[in-house]
């Protein structure tokens, strides 16, 4: 969905010409990401007055398409991820009186259900879930997409943090790795980087420093084909 906001601005005022001249410009822009403008709602707007948001605009006589509502709502939902091992990046961990450690943090893939046994990684310590809960609302199990709270069993907050992954014991847990293989895009660095540079890495819910070990190969940002390998170093807009 392109929703075109403020059709109502003064210098505007709700014209067709306008429109049209977003809805050519914005087109090329999508079709070069990879969608097809043809298959996207382009929906003019003003949120300000409310124009076209939840009904037809009588300022719009002239668009035909659905209102931003419609639009929202004609989206067929993505398949959850659910047939995948569990994967729940920590987003903090709470001591709640009574009940005992929280973690809280989105299922990212798999189900979490009450009474699995889960393992947090990298600290490879595995207990059972007690309760998963969304919202103060004790759930039978949790999907990808859920913000959840869930109580562990013999661990304190000391033992598990923010960053760490919980998964499932008996299907594929997560593991701590020493190395891995990235694919970057340098957007904006003063400087030229090379082996040993160490950046800081954001990695889900993870802030962690690490380190550039070997530069394996610059690679055309468009295509993916290697243009040079093993480069010295590289620098703004590189691959």
């Amino acid at each position: 969905i392109v929703a075109i906001n403020k059709m109502d601005e003064k210098s505007v005022n709700y014209s067709q010409a306008r429109y049209d001249e977003i809805v050519k410009e914005t087109s090329s822009f999508v079709k070069k990401i990879g969608y097809n403008p043809e298959k996207i709602a382009f929906v003019p707007i003003s949120g300000w007055n409310g124009d076209n948001m939840l009904e037809k605009s009588t300022n719009l006589p002239w668009y035909k398409g659905p209102t931003l509502l419609e639009a929202l709502d004609a989206i067929t939902e993505p398949k959850r991820p659910t047939d995948k091992p569990l994967r729940v990046p920590l987003q903090d961990v709470y001591k709640i009186g009574g009940i005992g450690t929280v973690p809280v943090g989105r299922v990212e893939t798999g189900i979490l259900k009450p009474g699995m046994i889960v393992t947090f990684a990298p600290a490879n310590l595995s207990t059972e879930v007690k309760s998963v809960e969304m919202h103060h609302v004790s759930l039978p199990e949790a999907v990808p997409g859920d913000n959840v709270g869930f109580n562990v069993k013999n661990l304190s907050v000391k033992d598990i943090r923010r960053g760490m992954v919980a998964g499932d014991s008996k299907n594929v847990p997560p593991q701590e790795t020493e190395s891995f293989n990235a694919q970057v895009i340098i957007l904006n660095h003063p400087g030229t980087i090379h082996a040993g540079y160490a950046p800081v890495l954001d990695c889900h819910t993870a802030h962690i420093a690490c380190k550039f070990t070997e530069i394996l190969s610059k690679v055309d940002r468009r295509t993916g084909q290697a243009v040079e390998e093993t480069p010295k170093n590289i620098k703004n807009g590189d691959a």
